[in-house]
């Protein structure tokens, strides 16, 4: 399993990384292990707003149905069409060509409220 360095985490197993005011999201590797085969994705618009800690997405395996929790707020800057036509590549590659959507920071506060890779990777090991 892995836990980069270089990213924030949420314990709803977002994953976040911060250039500049836009910060790219996407979901970790220990999510994409747990929902098995990743079928469907939604995602928000592009120009829309998220909500911190509010839903903006649902991905959809073939083990369950998980709502998408926006680890900031702000405007969505970009959206990964690339995930919608191809989901299984959440499965192949969670940290990189994944990423779901890249939203403009609104409240820079919001960053001070996620988790290192240690701190995600023992709030792991205690949620097991």
């Amino acid at each position: 399993m892995e836990f980069p360095k270089d990213l924030k985490y949420t314990k709803e197993h977002e994953w976040v990384k911060v250039e500049g005011n836009i910060a790219t999201v996407g979901i970790t590797d220990y999510a994409q292990d747990s929902l098995g085969d990743v079928v469907y994705v939604e995602l928000p618009p592009e120009g829309g707003t998220v909500t911190k800690n509010e839903p903006f997405g649902v991905v959809e395996s073939v083990k369950a149905v998980s709502d998408l929790y926006s680890p900031i707020s702000g405007s969505v800057h970009e959206v990964n069409d690339a995930i919608i036509d191809s989901p299984e590549a959440i499965n192949e590659d969670p940290y990189g060509d994944a990423w779901m959507i890249k939203v403009e920071v609104g409240n820079p506060n919001d960053l001070g409220d996620l988790m290192s890779s240690d701190e995600y990777q023992k709030f792991i090991e205690e949620e097991k």
